[in-house]
């Protein structure tokens, strides 16, 4: 599975960093990072929730 961002949506709201810092990252200019080319197993589910918490609908999941 990966993730991808609309970068016109996305806000940086910083929602799906909260909730899974080690796959989202916000940077200090306001730029949403992908930090991993695909989910770990163990993370999916948090990657899941992140995706549908994102307040913009910015963030979407690519099932490989």
């Amino acid at each position: 599975m990966r993730v991808e961002v609309d970068r016109d949506a996305c806000e940086a709201n910083a929602v799906c960093a909260g909730l899974v810092p080690e796959v989202f990252e916000v940077d200090d200019e306001d730029q949403l990072h992908i930090l991993v080319a695909e989910v770990p197993e163990r993370l999916a589910d948090g990657v899941r929730h992140a995706v549908r918490s994102c307040p913009k609908a910015a963030l979407r999941l690519l099932d490989d």
